[in-house]
């Protein structure tokens, strides 16, 4: 098989996919400030083979209706990279953490359903939307799903309802910035993964940046 018949396949698997949910928009979560970075922008470092926005951006993009950026800088950036991202920055500043940044994506996004992925993730699931939406329907009062990788769980990494937003206003309202203490107000549910041979997560730092590549190097 060639490598567009492959392209091609991937593209149908990824549409019949997309059929069997809901509309659901892409943000990216990249409103830090990345101080254990020396301020660079986590989104646009290369961790493996791609630059982060591409490789988020290529794993997803079938599967969604728009790609929205959440980020303070480097917009224009991200729009001569991948042309038709749409991006927002956090509603108030200060750097309140991911949190605000999905708080602040119901202020643009059309869809009911967005699913939420951090800028530093180095594993995304293959079917990780349908998995959320499956996750989501096991209770009826559930607004927002997340993503659990190898018994880690990466609350960041979710999808969420658009009612959810009432839940993160309330807390940010109260300088609660922990999104794991919203949980049980939205009656979150987990979708289990695992990845074989998965050391980091998330890139959170040089130091682990280097060991990241040092272990893919050596495997």
């Amino acid at each position: 098989m060639s490598a567009g018949d492959r392209c091609m396949k991937d593209h149908k698997k990824n549409e019949e996919l997309k059929n069997k949910y809901p509309k659901t928009d892409l943000v990216i979560l990249a409103g830090g400030q990345a101080r254990r970075m020396n301020g660079v922008n986590k989104l646009l470092q290369t961790f493996d083979d791609q630059m982060q926005l591409l490789k988020i951006y290529e794993k997803l993009k079938d599967q969604v209706e728009q790609i929205w950026v959440n980020s303070h800088r480097d917009a224009a950036l991200y729009r001569q990279i991948v042309p038709h991202v749409r991006c927002y920055p956090d509603d108030d500043a200060g750097f309140l953490g991911p949190i605000m940044g999905m708080k602040s994506a119901w202020s643009h996004v059309e869809s009911d359903y967005v699913l939420f992925v951090p800028c530093d993730v180095t594993y995304i699931p293959s079917k990780v939307i349908s998995t959320l939406h499956e996750s989501l329907c096991r209770d009826p009062q559930a607004m927002m799903s997340y993503v659990s990788i190898n018994g880690t769980s990466l609350y960041p990494f979710c999808l969420m309802k658009r009612e959810g937003c009432s839940v993160l206003e309330q807390h940010l309202a109260q300088n609660q910035l922990s999104l794991k203490k919203t949980l049980k107000e939205l009656h979150a549910q987990v979708a289990y993964f695992r990845k074989h041979r998965l050391f980091f997560h998330s890139i959170n730092s040089l130091d682990e940046l280097q060991q990241y590549k040092q272990l893919n190097y050596l495997t």
